[in-house]
């Protein structure tokens, strides 16, 4: 069973299970993606990396009509200070998700293997040249309990950020997320900063994905729908864009469905 939702340019979609809103959302993807190819030689698509996305991953990847070898691979965000192997390394979440399953362009990764040991800054500078060659025509997110998308925290999001890619320090709640959501063992664990697209780079893709089951993520969904647009929450800064297909489970989109 699907609600669909609209709300100015966005809709929103609810579904009962994560299996069915993950399908559900790489079903619109792959019509995106399509509709893109027929518009552009090459197509530049961002991925977050969470357990949010497993199911949208998995089933986007078993997608095999798409012409991936026309796509160029970004991800949105990488921890600082973390070793090359560690299993929490989002690079090698999408590596396992979709990156690998795929035959895909190019795959661009914020830190790529065998450069964890380079000046950030460097890393960022790199970045950014990449995606002013290869501007981001779909971005495939998620939202924080914090109300965060991709680590721009509510203390350093900037809507008008100068900066397509910046370090920033994480908060405790996004750290404590990644305990909860199993990652680590324990908050003293979780790395304290990581490099981020900024929010004007993702609000610059012509279209935005956005999934987010759970419960935890019910009071993040509700803020960035019903309460005013602001950094305090940054995916609120969603509901300016003119292209927006947001992806709910019933626990997610409990509050919002109580107000309707």
């Amino acid at each position: 069973m699907m609600t669909l939702l609209e709300q100015r340019t966005m809709k929103i979609y609810v579904y009962e299970t994560r299996r069915d809103m993950g399908s559900a959302a790489a079903i619109t993807a792959a019509e995106i993606l399509k509709k893109l190819l027929k518009k552009y030689d090459e197509v530049n698509v961002v991925f977050a990396s969470a357990p949010s996305q497993n199911e949208f991953l998995d089933a986007l990847s078993q997608i095999k009509e798409i012409e991936w070898y026309r796509i160029n691979a970004f991800h949105l965000d990488e921890y600082l200070n973390l070793p090359h192997d560690a299993p929490q390394r989002f690079s090698r979440y999408l590596d396992e998700r979709i990156f690998k399953r795929v035959p895909f362009k190019t795959v661009n990764y914020v830190i790529p293997p065998g450069l964890e040991s380079e000046n950030p800054e460097k890393l960022v500078t790199r970045y950014e040249q990449l995606l002013e060659k290869y501007p981001l025509h779909l971005a495939c997110i998620g939202i924080g309990e914090n109300g965060h998308i991709a680590f721009n925290e509510p203390s350093v999001a900037d809507f008008d950020d100068p900066h397509l890619v910046k370090v920033v320090k994480l908060e405790e709640k996004s750290r404590q997320q990644q305990v909860n959501d199993g990652c680590f063992k324990n908050l003293e664990d979780v790395p304290t900063h990581a490099i981020t697209l900024t929010i004007p780079v993702i609000m610059g893709a012509e279209h935005i994905i956005c999934v987010v089951p759970g419960e935890r993520k019910r009071e993040a969904v509700f803020r960035a729908l019903e309460g005013p647009v602001t950094p305090e929450c940054p995916a609120s800064v969603l509901r300016r864009h003119p292209s927006v297909y947001i992806f709910l489970d019933k626990e997610s989109a409990s509050l919002i469905m109580k107000k309707r």
